[in-house]
């Protein structure tokens, strides 16, 4: 019976964190499972032992005990014993244990229920299923899919239903959701093997952008074009929001490239219902064109003053 590196099989080194053991089994999982490999013999076992490295990894009682003792794991059980007996340095002194020793038995929570384990596995901890006695159980695949939505449809929560693999999805988009992000749907993925769980459905977010404004995060920035006479004598100014129009006032004096903030005018915060953004607002200033003689005459008498 050998030792098997759970480390090696994830293709990850003991100083990884849980986010990349999740990420290197979920990347793993989709490529060795049976349903995408059912010509391939050696899918099964691989499918197995990238389970079983995930299943003591990510279990930080489980990954704490697999470091502590390595290619010592024989003698697991006896130096538990031994060290709730205060004898643990007396015994590392000595060389070690011998083969007997005491077994730790876990309860059916510790384990996913009609999983196989290696046999490496079952006398490191104390319980398992030899692959040669049952069935194996395997999760079902995480199917992937892109959703393409506009700005508009994602400023307010809606419900939409899905179809995938002719079975109707009613799911719940919250408002502010962001191009690119990924929610996860439990259990909605494929069909598990021989009786084990569904995988889950991660729907990725493609946004189309308004051709009006720029969104960063829940906060909108916009250009709004002034014309020149506002600008220098100040006046009022009617622009778009997102969704409704507000009446602006313009202060006199105001330079073309001035920039004003409109507090809770921008986008919805994503899970924070009643919660907005800022909408970010640059003046452009308009020069007249096709001035008659008389304008330009007064602007002409205008520089004068100056």
């Amino acid at each position: 019976m050998e030792f098997i590196d759970y480390y090696k099989v994830l293709g990850l080194t003991k100083s990884a964190t849980q986010d990349e053991i999740k990420k290197a089994y979920r990347k793993l999982a989709r490529k060795h499972h049976p349903d995408v490999n059912p010509n391939q013999a050696e899918a099964k076992k691989n499918f197995q032992q990238i389970n079983e490295a995930n299943e003591v990894l990510s279990d930080p009682e489980k990954r704490k005990k697999y470091d502590e003792y390595g290619k010592d794991w024989m003698h697991a059980d006896a130096y538990e014993e031994a060290k709730k007996q205060g004898a643990y340095q007396r015994a590392q002194g000595q060389g070690g244990f011998g083969g007997g020793g005491y077994s730790k038995q876990y309860s059916s929570e510790d384990f996913g229920e009609g999983q196989d384990f290696s046999d490496f596995f079952s006398s490191m901890f104390g319980r398992g299923r030899s692959s040669s006695g049952s069935t194996s159980q395997f999760r079902g695949q995480d199917v992937n899919a892109t959703l393409q939505l506009t700005e508009k449809d994602v400023y307010t929560t809606q419900k939409q239903v899905l179809t995938l693999n002719e079975n109707k999805i009613r799911i719940t988009i919250p408002a502010g959701v962001e191009n690119g992000q990924t929610i996860k749907i439990k259990g909605h993925g494929g069909e598990g093997v021989n009786g084990g769980p569904k995988g889950d459905l991660y729907i990725t977010f493609q946004i189309t952008p308004d051709p009006h404004f720029k969104r960063i995060g829940a906060d909108l920035y916009a250009t709004q074009n002034i014309d020149l006479y506002s600008a220098v004598l100040g006046g009022e100014v009617v622009i778009d929001t997102f969704m409704d129009k507000v009446k602006l006032k313009v202060a006199a004096g105001t330079q073309n490239g001035t920039k004003v903030r409109l507090k809770g005018k921008g986008f919805p915060v994503y899970k924070n219902e009643g919660q907005f953004g800022d909408l970010y607002l640059t003046y452009n200033v308009i020069i007249p064109n096709n001035l008659t003689e008389e304008q330009l005459d007064l602007f002409t008498k205008l520089s004068k003053l100056k």
